[in-house]
């Protein structure tokens, strides 16, 4: 009889191509809505597994249905969850058999919230996802976009670690910071946007991400006094569109667009084409133990983790200047990490 297609996922180390199994984890939700769709017309992407809870303001399984009118090869399913599901018992089916988890997940922060609390929270609801990926999709690249990235992804990785799996699977998506500051640069120098590639590092949140404007080729040519206000644009453009949705919303477009190009540097390598993104991933390039350069994708995720390469001086002295406060967010989860075990 011919291999079952989980067999042929898995045969050898030939993944291949055009047979991927990908779930958007708050997938009814307004970031995962239109990530969801983004995955769902990617050639390469033959299984879609839409997953939420029964509290999303739209049932998993309409915007499943939904996407399964696309006239694309994919093949789109909803799982709806309770809140107290424990998704380790629950998610075998929607899990099993996944190469790419996508998790935009977890609660805005509220006002009057500070960052520990949401934490406490937001690292609750990624560690029930990820432990069930842990246990059902272990080989899977699962890319967090729950927030604190800088905490929540450190606090994964090393629970995860402590299952014995490999850290290079686990991996923060920044990608929406790479986005901004390539457009913002176009905007500025007319440069085709399509040619403009300014790689972050450091993290994903206020001064901790730090555009390098020098290494990009447009982005060289914008006047030095220019820059800090440039910088700062990109560290707050997430304020300008929750200020223009006027309480009613946050950067979910931005971000899903931005999800789907990360998905797709990972599943492009998989299948063998590497391809290289800026992401926030474990690493060696600094002393802090996660930290956000550019990183290519290969067979079994994270291949290559790139130096952060020569810097202004204006880059120096805010990599100098952002570092403690970076150290102290990775900490924050690595004491988490500490305090928590997988539920199985």
């Amino acid at each position: 009889p011919p291999p079952t297609q989980s067999a042929r996922y898995h045969s050898g180390s030939g993944k291949m191509p055009g047979s991927y199994k990908v779930c958007v984890v708050g997938g009814a939700g307004g970031i995962g809505q239109p990530l969801s769709m983004l995955m769902a017309s990617h050639p390469d992407v033959a299984e879609l597994c839409v997953y939420d809870l029964t509290v999303s303001m739209v049932p998993a399984e309409g915007v499943a249905a939904d996407l399964s009118h696309l006239n694309t090869k994919c093949k789109v399913k909803g799982y709806a969850f309770e809140v107290a599901d424990k998704a380790v018992e629950k998610a075998g089916e929607c899990l099993t058999g996944c190469h790419l988890v996508l998790v935009p997940a977890g609660m805005p922060r509220k006002p009057g919230m500070d960052r520990k609390d949401l934490l406490k929270v937001n690292a609750d609801i990624a560690k029930n996802i990820v432990e069930a990926c842990a246990k059902y999709c272990p080989d899977a690249v699962v890319a967090l976009i729950v927030n604190p990235v800088n905490s929540v992804v450190p606090a994964m990785c090393e629970l995860w670690k402590k299952k014995g799996l490999n850290p290079k699977n686990i991996v923060g998506v920044t990608t929406l910071d790479i986005l901004r500051a390539n457009k913002f640069v176009h905007e500025i120098t007319g440069a085709p946007v399509e040619e403009i590639e300014i790689p972050i590092i450091g993290g994903h949140a206020g001064s901790t991400i730090l555009p390098l404007f020098s290494q990009d080729k447009a982005g060289a040519t914008i006047p030095a006094e220019q820059i800090p206000d440039l910088d700062k644009r990109v560290q707050d453009a997430g304020t300008e569109v929750v200020q223009k949705k006027a309480g009613k919303g946050s950067a979910t477009l931005s971000m899903a667009f931005a999800g789907a190009r990360l998905g797709r540097a990972v599943l492009a390598g998989l299948s063998g084409a590497e391809a290289t993104e800026c992401a926030y991933v474990e690493s060696t390039i600094t002393d802090i133990p996660y930290f956000a350069t550019k990183v290519t994708f290969g067979p079994e995720g994270v291949q290559t983790v790139h130096p952060i390469g020569a810097l202004s001086a204006h880059e120096q002295a805010r990599l100098d200047e952002m570092m403690p406060t970076l150290k102290e967010e990775v900490q924050a989860g690595l004491d988490y990490a500490a305090s928590n075990e997988f539920a199985f």
